[in-house]
């Protein structure tokens, strides 16, 4: 079968990595006050220097910064937005099987844009390391920038410059506009929404809980589609945006269950990424009908998951594959972990060892599938 020499590649990766325990060390010494930012972006840069290093090792074909300089996936790109204010949590709004990260959220308090955002400092810091190997990065989908303060957040009250909710979405929409264009002249050519709403939209006690409080989900859904496309309506045609689609990872823990079935049409059919990133490493993700309504997007399937160190059967995994290919054809799959290692700073239940270990497994398999 032809090599893939555009992303998503036939093996791939969701963007973040175990912290090492230096870096660990590091992030909580500047929390306590015990060494200073510049301290602490020395200890970050060597550790991504030596992360990108053995992701080049296992043989990928994009690295990421593993998301090492971020306490979560989300709220420090979404916090560092004009017109967004992270502020403390009483509690989480969303609930994970066991263990609960550090409460925090954003609030939309003033007039919103991507400004000269410290992302895009990241992202040239990661552009000047990888030599030929092609970046990828990672950030919050715009869904994610109505979700957590809007949706998720009971009480909320607009600002009154966005009363109109109509004017928000748009608010949203050319706020990732500035930033995709931002990435794309600073050299980004492999960029990836992160996404968990959609996950959310596929629990069916999540969306009985919204519907009761008078939230109508498929209304939500068909909105933030449209939110996306005139996002990605901005994206120069040499550019790849892919979505990942969450269902919560935190401790080797999870938030969100159901299969793709209340969303696949209006998201697989509607929405104009480049590819999905899908979790299917467990029944909570349900079956591969749903990827009937894919349409041209590539499909990145997360068979292997990285909330547990043992490793997949690859007669298992491979069988799999087989099964999707009913319903999107091989040459539009591609094979992944099902999310990152680390969403947040405190990383799954597994070693480095065994995070590597998972990844060339993932090459192993997409070698023999796709020779």
């Amino acid at each position: 079968m032809e090599k893939r020499t555009t992303p998503p590649f036939r093996y791939d990766i969701v963007g973040s990595f175990l912290r090492p325990p230096k870096l660990q060390k590091a992030r909580a010494d500047f929390a306590a006050g015990k060494v200073d930012a510049t301290a602490l972006k020395t200890c970050e840069d060597e550790a991504i220097r030596d992360l990108v290093a053995k992701e080049k090792a296992v043989g990928l074909l994009a690295v990421t910064d593993g998301e090492f300089r971020r306490r979560y996936w989300h709220l420090d790109f979404l916090a560092a937005l004009e017109g967004v204010t992270e502020v403390k949590a009483k509690h989480w709004s969303v609930h994970f099987k066991g263990h609960q990260p550090k409460a925090a959220t954003i609030q939309i308090t003033g007039r919103l844009g991507f400004g000269d955002h410290p992302f895009l400092e990241h992202f040239r810091f990661m552009k000047s390391i990888a030599g030929d190997t092609l970046v990828k990065f990672t950030i919050p989908s715009p869904s994610m920038l109505h979700l957590i303060p809007c949706v998720r957040a009971e009480g909320y009250e607009p600002i009154a410059m966005y009363a109109d909710e109509r004017t928000l979405f748009d608010a949203i929409a050319r706020t990732y506009r500035e930033a995709v264009r931002a990435f794309y002249d600073a050299g980004c050519r492999y960029l990836q929404f992160d996404d968990t709403s959609w996950g959310e939209f596929c629990d069916v006690a999540k969306r009985k809980a919204y519907a009761a409080r008078g939230i109508d989900l498929d209304h939500v859904a068909r909105e933030y589609v449209r939110m996306l496309n005139k996002v990605l309506a901005a994206k120069p045609a040499d550019m790849t945006v892919t979505m990942h689609i969450c269902r919560g990872n935190f401790r080797s823990t999870w938030f969100s269950s159901g299969g793709y079935d209340p969303i696949a049409e209006v998201l697989f059919g509607g929405c104009a990424v480049d590819g999905f990133f899908l979790e299917y490493d467990s029944d909570r993700a349900g079956g591969f009908e749903p990827l009937r309504y894919i349409q041209d997007q590539m499909v990145v399937l997360g068979l292997i998951t990285s909330k547990s160190p043992e490793l997949e059967s690859k007669d298992a995994i491979r069988r799999r594959i087989e099964e999707a290919s009913r319903y999107v054809p091989l040459k539009k799959l591609a094979l992944s972990p099902q999310c990152g290692f680390s969403s947040t700073e405190e990383g799954n239940l597994l070693t480095e060892d065994e995070q590597w270990a998972k990844l060339r497994l993932i090459k192993e398999i997409a070698d023999e599938v796709w020779a």
